[in-house]
């Protein structure tokens, strides 16, 4: 994925009500603009930040800058959650996954569940279909550990029992974690932050839904899926 037009470099001062950053351009002018992450964003708000950011001059818009990617820990960091769907469909057509490659179609935010979308519903009709739920992933405490959750998600604890309910009826189901930081070689269940969602992962995988962990390459230019890394499951709490 490239950025189009170039982000725009600047130093954070602050994020705050969740939605919002006030940040410095290179020139000095200050600006407020949207945060496309609800979360927590743990380790990745620290003042004077180097940050990049777009900028969308559409009328509909109240804010035209919208923060994308943080430098931290030596590396740069994707924020934007609005981007893992597409990523992980890059991925998957450019064949990392290889359990969710060469299905003839690729269907976006498909209906499913107690009043549910899916991510992404591969289809093939030899193959049979697979609904994946697509999670984005920059959180990290210890080197080379990617975490998810950063903070208490009883929406993603949902999800894994409906993908678990899925299973149950002969279909199959995955989990895509979208790591948007090179810095990591695996990925843990974070259930010491979220208990409940440790739980419902370990139900889910007890039941036969798939899990992958997929990290990405960052730069001010490009975010490009990587490679597949491991998914270390110890820990997880009881089913």
């Amino acid at each position: 994925m490239i950025f189009s037009p170039p982000l725009i470099p600047a130093r954070l001062v602050r994020r705050y009500k969740r939605f919002l950053f006030d940040a410095l351009l290179e020139d000095g002018t200050p600006i407020t603009g949207f945060c496309p992450n609800t979360g927590s964003m743990r380790g990745l708000t620290e003042p004077g930040s180097r940050i990049w950011v777009s900028r969308h001059d559409a009328a509909t818009r109240k804010y035209a800058h919208a923060l994308e990617l943080v430098e931290a820990d030596g590396t740069v960091v994707g924020v934007n959650t609005a981007l893992p769907n597409r990523l992980a469909e890059e991925a998957i057509l450019a064949g990392l996954v290889p359990p969710l490659a060469d299905f003839a179609a690729l269907k976006r935010e498909q209906r499913y569940g107690r009043n549910s979308r899916i991510d992404i519903l591969l289809a093939d009709e030899t193959r049979g279909s697979v609904h994946v739920e697509v999670k984005n992933v920059h959180f990290i405490r210890e080197t080379g550990l990617a975490e998810f959750p950063d903070s208490v998600t009883s929406r993603g604890a949902k999800h894994l029992d409906e993908m678990g309910d899925l299973i149950e009826t002969g279909k199959r189901a995955a989990m895509l974690f979208m790591i948007q930081r090179a810095d990591c070689d695996r990925l843990k269940i974070c259930a010491d932050l979220d208990p409940a969602y440790g739980r419902a992962f370990a139900r889910a995988i007890a039941r036969g839904v798939e899990a992958y962990a997929v990290r990405c390459h960052l730069d001010p230019v490009k975010i490009v899926p990587e490679s597949l890394i491991p998914i270390d499951e110890a820990g997880l709490g009881r089913l």
